[in-house]
């Protein structure tokens, strides 16, 4: 067989010897393989025995020749000719209306341009046709410009087969390739350039502070950690930084091997800095010993200025032995080494401020979470990182472009100690609108209770994504789409809710709520004579996922936004039942108390505009009551700026919670169970009836990537930013992580969430009067709680957040 490869941009494009390569596949089966490959390079036949014919012409009068003169007359062969030469080669209109004249004029007797049968010179006609641009547009627009004759025949020979298996050949082969090329634009870039690797000695380490939860962008350094090791067959280190006692605790050690463990990412070896206290001690004194560092006691306002000025601390010039009576007082913990710290000696006045002379030691008393009272003194990330990273074998340290400027620092401190150089690299952090990563910051909205806490849905911690309905495997496809990209973007949250949506839509189970403001009872005047209960799919499309109870009665309910639309005559569908025509609508004061409805069960569904979701009643399977809820982001600005008054720009209602009766499967399904209520979109059960104060079921909406659903729900309201900032309170010994430094500025507080009741809808009609069962007034449970119910827990504690809570 011989092959014949194709350009899809060639230009023109070789539809000539695409459409002569099918007509002797037609002839002889197999003959040619046809192949469209990316490019605009010339077309090459490859013969059988190897050889190579190269240009759409040469390989167009191979193939002639190959199919001999029982099926090439002088007549064809000179058609052939004519498709290369007066069509395929011309670029000018008026050249070519000329060969399109003496065309139609040739085939105003004839079928076919040679013989009667179609034929090569047929193929190779529509091939010059089909590669021409300005014959397929006339075709499309000026056709009576044409001719007839040419025309009659052109339709023909397109529908033969050979003609058809040439057009779908080339789409084809295109939308492969633009799925490929969407693929690896999704996958994202990972080449950081990395020097020195050798297959198999790759090291890498991803090293968290146990000092909070993980977020979405620590997701993304430690999958790229991952990557990149197991790319060059090495490993990844995870290492806890814990050298803050003041911040770390060892529960949010636990909760990130959890979070990471739920990633997908398994540690080859986890250490944790503090295993290394003594040896970082020995390498302080040295650096003293060299001249290289010095303690300083300047208070830390001075000195903040004088690095910001550029000017040399009174304490540069001390001698080694000054300076180690100092660091050994700092050691002791005694009352003149808690006011000083140890700066490496690297420069006053560098344009990088961050080589003016960093602080790489400082006091602290209080007890370490696994050293306990062992150590009076602690090295900073900037000291003990380049120390660790070269003593524990690291190859190459990946780390985002915020620690950039530092990247100086952290190579200076090989020379210095007479260390083993590790090779660094960044990449962009992972920014979104509307959206703070700093722990700092995500703290003070805990602290403010402005939230529930770390895993609180509003949240972009890898646990509060994950209370949202955001699924493991599309975090993962998500960061690996971002790449290892060093360009710095403010993202959008839609593409990974888009891919979250895909990772969950074949697997969730359809199920249907109605919201209980105005629910409205429908009446079927031919309904059944008694409630029944029928077993229906889960998923349509996915009979794997089981059957679930569905109630058929005289008596359902339908929402009172459907039954506002009900004309009396109109025909609608029951979704799982089917069409129903409307005999009545009752109102009051413009809200449709009843309805009464005839099932027309013999209707076409295809024919209604109107696919209704409904509820029927029966004693064992009573629907169940529920809590929709949904969120808005936190702040109102895309981008928080510098300056920005943080009180300015919070949301004032970021919670919405509708009361609904569900279907009585609902009550079944466990905490974390992902579902989709019909046409209202995805949700995930965050408490099951059992876990609520009222008893009801809570379902959190989970975002679908659409446009609708990701714009923000705040509308500027004057009104609305004055009461929260009327309402705020001061918060004592609290500092604003907007203000750096002012640990004992007063800050302001925003109302609890008791200021989101009015999101909750009001029910006209009475559970008594609808059948349902009687509950405790539900608004009670939004002057309680700032999120649906949930009791905060104290700052100190934090049994709510242990591993084994969470699905």
């Amino acid at each position: 067989m011989a092959t014949l490869i194709l350009a899809e941009k060639g230009s023109p494009l070789p539809y000539i010897a695409a459409a002569v390569a099918e007509y002797a596949n037609e002839v002889a089966p197999g003959s040619y393989s046809v192949q469209w490959q990316e490019g605009n390079k010339a077309a090459v036949l490859t013969l059988a025995n190897g050889a190579e014919v190269s240009g759409e012409v040469a390989a167009v009068e191979e193939m002639v020749r190959r199919l001999g003169t029982e099926l090439v007359t002088d007549e064809s062969a000179q058609w052939v000719r004519f498709a290369s030469e007066r069509i395929g080669a011309v670029k000018g209109f008026k050249e070519l209306e000329v060969a399109l004249a003496e065309l139609d004029h040739h085939l105003v007797m004839r079928s076919y341009a040679s013989g009667y049968a179609p034929g090569v010179a047929d193929a190779a006609l529509w091939g010059a046709l089909r590669s021409s641009a300005m014959f397929q547009r006339n075709l499309k627009t000026k056709r009576e410009m044409l001719g007839d004759n040419l025309v009659r025949w052109h339709a023909h020979i397109d529908s033969l087969p050979f003609g058809r298996r040439v057009n779908e050949a080339l789409i084809e082969a295109q939308q492969t390739r633009k799925k490929a090329s969407a693929a690896v634009a999704d996958q994202g870039l990972f080449d950081l350039g990395l020097e020195g690797v050798e297959n198999g000695k790759v090291v890498t380490r991803f090293p968290p502070e146990p000092s909070g939860y993980l977020h979405i962008g620590h997701a993304k350094a430690a999958l790229l950690n991952q990557y990149f090791a197991q790319l060059y067959g090495g490993k990844m280190i995870v290492r806890f930084d814990n050298t803050n006692p003041n911040k770390e605790k060892g529960e949010f050690e636990d909760a990130i091997t959890e979070d990471l463990r739920l990633l997908g990412i398994a540690a080859d070896e986890a250490t944790h800095t503090s295993d290394y206290f003594q040896i970082l001690y020995e390498y302080a004194l040295k650096i003293i010993q060299k001249g290289l560092a010095y303690v300083d006691d300047t208070d830390q306002e001075t000195m903040r200025a004088e690095r910001g000025e550029g000017i040399a601390s009174r304490c540069r010039d001390l001698s080694v032995e000054d300076n180690l009576a100092r660091f050994e007082e700092m050691r002791n913990g005694t009352e003149f080494g808690q006011s000083c710290c140890l700066r490496a000696k690297m420069s006053v006045d560098c344009p990088n401020k961050a080589m003016r002379d960093p602080v790489i030691y400082r006091c602290n008393l209080t007890p370490h979470h696994r050293t306990g009272t062992a150590w009076k003194i602690y090295p900073t990330y900037d000291f003990c990182c380049p120390i660790v990273d070269s003593l524990e074998g690291v190859t190459h340290a990946l780390r985002s472009m915020e620690y950039r400027d530092r990247n100086p620092q952290y190579e200076w401190f090989f020379p210095a100690l007479d260390l083993r150089p590790v090779a660094i690299k960044d990449f962009s952090r992972m920014n979104f609108v509307h959206t703070l990563l700093s722990k700092r910051k995500l703290q003070w909205f805990v602290d403010q209770g402005l939230v529930s806490g770390w895993d609180d849905p509003r949240f972009p911690t890898v646990r509060g994504i994950r209370r949202r309905g955001m699924t493991i495997e599309a975090l993962r496809q998500y960061v690996l789409m971002q790449g290892a990209s060093q360009k710095n973007m403010l993202l959008e949250w839609d593409k990974i809710w888009v891919v979250n949506k895909k990772v969950i839509d074949p697997e969730a189970p359809r199920h249907t709520a109605l919201l209980k403001a105005n629910l409205v009872p429908v009446s079927l005047s031919n309904g059944p004579s008694a409630p029944y209960v029928t077993d229906l799919p889960k998923h349509k499309k996915n009979a794997a996922l089981g059957m679930k109870q569905t109630v058929f009665s005289a008596q359902i309910f339908v929402d009172q936004s459907d039954a506002a639309t009900f004309d009396c005559g109109e025909e609608v569908t029951l979704m799982d039942w089917g069409n129903a025509i409307v005999e009545a609508v009752e109102k009051s004061q413009g809200v449709v108390t009843g309805v009464t409805m005839r099932l027309h069960l013999d209707g076409d569904v295809k024919t209604t505009k109107k696919k209704l979701t409904w509820l029927g009643q029966h004693p064992d399977a009573h629907p169940v009551e529920a809590i929709l809820v949904d969120y808005d982001y936190l702040i109102t600005k895309k981008r928080l700026e510098e300056g920005v008054d943080i009180e300015d720009v919070l949301t004032p209602v970021t919670e919405f919670v509708e009361p609904a009766i569900a279907d009585a499967n609902v009550g079944r399904l466990p905490r974390g169970a992902i579902i989709q209520l019909e046409r209202s979109g995805y949700f995930i059960v965050d408490k099951i009836a059992g876990e609520s104060e009222l008893g009801l079921v809570t379902l959190i909406r989970i975002p679908d990537g659409k446009a609708a659903t990701m714009a923000s729900k705040h509308k500027d309201d004057p009104s609305l930013v004055k009461k929260v900032k009327e309402a705020t309170a001061k918060t004592a010994n609290k500092g604003s992580p907007w203000d750096k430094g002012n640990a004992g500025k007063k800050n302001k507080k925003q109302p609890d969430a008791s200021a989101t009741a009015s999101a909750s809808a009001s029910v006209s009609t009475s559970d008594r009067e609808l059948g349902l069962p009687a509950h405790e007034d539900v608004t009670k449970m939004y002057k309680t709680a700032p999120t649906h119910g949930d009791v905060l827990v104290p700052k100190d504690s934090s049994t709510m957040y242990g591993t084994a809570k969470y699905y």
